[in-house]
């Protein structure tokens, strides 16, 4: 319960004297003739019990409480990713401490918007979320976020709202104004915090415990090292391995670095390099945009030893080859890729393919998933093992994601 509550504590009385009797009997009378308040006498002996001390008024929270709201979602019932986005609580509410460092009250800024933000509930917290306009446009299973939001230019609303697992709810209302937004990049992903990983399911602990993610035949042995010297083509490139004792086990590695509803172009610009190529079953790159319960996917693998091309995703259908081929890269060789799609609608539109210094016209839409929670921009690299789940290496570096 959110309000303690605590008896009071009588003063010990000692029996009165027939004196005494008479003295308060007087102090009455007096009382309702003047009608006015006078220290007649006090209680006998009082002054020998200890006075019981004030209990402190508790402090006011900055806005009121928030019924908690019971909690129906779990990964392993729902047919959803993640709780649903509700609305928000209309005023600023305060079940537990939330921070908001970034943006301000009344700020005027640039799109991006850098929201920077951090929760500390009693109990296990279970999501925050970045409201526009009561519209999620991220989400995370952590108590922390530190992400860009893109916001149309003018004036908005900008909620931060953090729920614990019993369902107590803190938010924070801001108003802000957003002076322009222009093409952004955000560069050394392969670098940044907030990584997540999983294999054939998401581990647990991580929100979707027991999910499908990476799918294949079992859960693979990988890990990633940031900040690698070398190789790498600027000092601080990330270093995956594969391995482990099933074979076609896969490993996912997807960053959430973003969050908005008004871009719908996407840059993804990367390089790789790869220690034995031959031993690979796949490299698969993603781009993946969700906000209002829909998902647009762009998903793309060079599928070494399925197709031999380049497959890209299709939410109805699964991975659909393209005409582009796609054999085993040069070991230890830098690749340079890019690709370059778009949100059109309910669609997703693949419209280029750079591998090196060939650049392919795709040109080809699928229609997005809808029911689909999870608000976020994030980019995403996975490891495909082969029959054998031979071990292998890739490096990736100067990973960036260009927006507008």
């Amino acid at each position: 319960m959110r309000h303690n509550r605590s008896a009071n504590e009588l003063a010990a009385r000692e029996p009165l004297s027939y004196s005494h009797i008479l003295q308060k009997l007087g102090c009455i009378i007096l009382l309702s003739v003047l009608a006015v308040l006078t220290a007649c006498g006090g209680i006998s002996n009082a002054g020998n019990s200890t006075p019981t001390a004030p209990t402190s008024a508790p402090t006011p929270p900055s806005g009121p409480s928030t019924p908690p709201v019971p909690i129906t979602w779990s990964p392993s019932t729902s047919p959803l990713p993640a709780p649903p986005a509700q609305d928000p609580p209309p005023t600023a509410s305060n079940d537990f401490p939330l921070t908001v460092s970034s943006p301000i009250e009344n700020a005027t800024t640039t799109s991006p918007v850098h929201v920077v933000a951090s929760s500390t509930p009693t109990n296990p917290i279970f999501f925050m979320r970045v409201y526009v306009d009561q519209l999620a446009v991220y989400f995370t299973f952590t108590n922390s976020i530190d992400t860009q939001i893109f916001v149309a230019p003018g004036q908005h609303t900008l909620e931060v709202m953090a729920e614990d697992n019993k369902g107590y709810i803190s938010a924070t209302i801001l108003n802000i104004t957003v002076s322009s937004q222009s093409q952004t990049t955000i560069s050394s992903i392969q670098a940044m915090p907030g990584w997540q990983s999983c294999s054939a399911t998401f581990p647990a602990g991580s929100g979707r415990d027991g999910q499908i993610c990476a799918a294949g035949l079992g859960t693979a042995v990988s890990t990633m090292t940031e900040n690698q010297t070398s190789p790498a083509m600027d000092g601080k490139s990330a270093h995956f391995t594969m391995g482990g004792p099933t074979p076609y086990s896969n490993m996912l590695y997807f960053n959430a670095i973003a969050g908005g509803n008004n871009v719908s172009h996407f840059i993804y610009d990367l390089y790789f390099y790869i220690d034995n190529p031959d031993l690979t079953q796949a490299l698969e790159f993603d781009i993946n945009q969700t906000f209002g319960g829909n998902r647009w996917v762009w998903g793309s693998e060079c599928n070494f030893k399925g197709s031999g091309k380049w497959d890209i995703w299709d939410d109805v259908n699964g991975w659909k080859p393209t005409s582009i081929d796609c054999n085993p890269f040069p070991a230890n060789t830098w690749i340079h890729l890019v690709w370059n799609v778009e949100r059109v609608g309910n669609q997703v539109h693949y419209i280029s393919l750079t591998v090196g210094d060939q650049t392919y016209n795709v040109d080809t839409y699928y229609p997005n998933q809808s029911n689909w929670t999870l608000e976020e921009i994030d980019v995403a690299f996975q490891m495909d093992g082969n029959y054998a789940q031979q071990p292998y290496n890739v490096w990736l570096d100067q990973v960036q994601l260009t927006v507008f």
